[in-house]
């Protein structure tokens, strides 16, 4: 399927954010993905003009669902309607899976020694990073996984919930960054993601992690750049970015 266009249904539909919401899709023949993985989803007009985008998928193994989450651009041509009009039963162009190498797999043998994982999500970037973590609680891997995620608000944290549920497990830890406001009764102070706060928050370069960063271009350079002053090579950091900083 991966190179076919098809047609998928709206199932379910949740709001995630003031300005985000999850999408369900039910796509006959679809071939299951890898988490990490992305699609290309396709919107055509009543003149015939078509706009396509790709958006990484939040769900992964095997199975016909498919679940996005999409945050609106003020100026975007598919996210307003993907956000604001579309409605359960609409159905939605895509195709993929697309993507082989910013992807998380299970160890064969999860008994085995297995590296960790480190994952740091900058707003809606945490959609792949979700994939990866719901595919370790899915298999109960004991890959030792933590998440370093960085929002402006808490507002704006997508899947809060269901991260609240991951943080249970011994073998998941969650690390917030607050670039504006903080929660009440959070002990440290909003602002963006430092060298220190990555020193604090990240499994160290010495316990040889595989990093996967994924949010704004910005975002995603900076970190990427700080990750290698700390010492984790540059060949370790897997990076997924969009639109501007």
């Amino acid at each position: 399927m991966t190179g076919d266009w098809t047609v998928g249904t709206v199932t379910a539909i949740a709001p995630q954010t003031p300005t985000s919401r999850s999408i369900d899709l039910e796509v006959p023949g679809w071939p299951g993905n890898l988490a990490g993985q992305h699609l290309d989803l396709r919107l055509t007009a009543p003149d015939g003009y078509t706009a396509t985008r790709s958006y990484s998928i939040a769900t992964a193994g095997a199975g016909t669902r498919v679940q996005l989450a999409v945050d609106r651009l003020p100026d975007g041509e598919v996210s307003p309607y993907l956000v604001d009009e579309l409605i359960v039963g609409d159905q939605l162009e895509v195709r993929g899976p697309l993507g082989g190498w910013f992807v998380w797999r299970p160890p064969a043998d999860d008994r085995s020694p297995a590296e960790p994982v480190q994952l740091i999500g900058g707003g809606s970037g945490i959609v792949p990073l979700m994939a990866m973590a719901r595919a370790h609680a899915a298999v109960a891997s004991t890959v030792p996984f933590r998440l370093l995620y960085s929002v402006r608000a808490p507002e704006d944290v997508f899947f809060a919930a269901e991260l609240a549920e991951l943080a249970r497990s011994p073998h998941f830890d969650i690390d917030w960054v607050y670039t504006r406001t903080a929660p009440e009764g959070w002990s440290g102070s909003p602002g963006r993601v430092t060298r220190e706060r990555l020193a604090e928050a990240v499994v160290p370069a010495a316990l040889d992690p595989a990093v996967f960063v994924c949010g704004p271009t910005g975002f995603v350079e900076t970190v990427a750049d700080l990750l290698v002053e700390l010492g984790h090579p540059a060949a370790r950091v897997k990076t997924e970015r969009f639109g501007g900083a």
